[in-house]
């Protein structure tokens, strides 16, 4: 007589199940590493502080535009270049800025800034319109940042003062060299941005002595 084994009876329920337990394991194991949040915005050191200006007979207000970043970093996600001149970027998930990258550096900036003058950023409001105001147009033309490598920026800005005609155009390329590791990254891409942000400071102050200067001094 034939005989006739229930394979999928037996074996088969038990089997798929024992498959989906370890696939929902696998992916558990995979959904569970956290994601790394960095920060662009630092701590202005006590040396490079300048006391509030807001008491003062004259305070020092700025209004720094939305920075003007390329499209490709224009996310929360870290954006690294492949090493030895390669062309190839590589968009991380698991690495990302605290917010969109162009937020993150627009908000380091104006607090860096406004920390080294004593001044308030009054972009979104809090000034009178009597009161004159620096403001400050950032675009950010390079930004390449290599895993154990370098982390180089381009800058460039303009500066001008709401109660006079004149407009000055500032420069300024900056590089750190970093170690391994996102974490390292994330530290040269803040050392950059703190030494933009005491140019820019710098800028202004210059500018402020000198109503005359028609070119940046930084």
């Amino acid at each position: 007589m034939k005989k006739t084994f229930a394979f999928g009876n037996a074996f088969g329920k038990p089997a798929l199940a024992a498959a989906g337990v370890v696939a929902l394991t696998a992916l558990a194991g995979c959904a569970s590493k956290p994601d790394s949040y960095y920060t662009l915005a630092s701590p202005v050191a006590a040396a490079d502080a300048a006391p509030s200006t807001l008491a003062s007979a004259k305070p020092l207000y700025i209004e720094l535009a939305p920075v003007a970043v390329p499209e490709r970093l224009a996310r929360p996600q870290m954006v690294v270049r492949q090493p030895n001149g390669s062309v190839q970027v590589e968009v991380l998930e698991q690495h990302r800025w605290a917010s969109s990258f162009e937020n993150e550096l627009r908000d380091a900036l104006s607090s860096g800034i406004a920390g080294r003058l004593g001044a308030l950023d009054v972009t979104k409001g809090g000034r009178q319109t009597s009161q004159p105001v620096w403001r400050i147009a950032v675009q950010l033309r390079q930004f390449d940042a290599v895993d154990g490598g370098r982390v180089d920026a381009d800058f460039s800005w303009t500066l001008r003062r709401s109660d006079e005609a004149r407009t000055l155009v500032c420069q300024l390329r900056l590089g750190e060299a970093v170690g391994g590791g996102m974490d390292a990254v994330a530290q040269g891409a803040q050392r950059v941005t703190a030494a933009a942000a005491a140019a820019m400071a710098r800028s202004v102050s210059t500018a402020q002595a000198n109503p005359a200067a028609t070119a940046c001094a930084l």
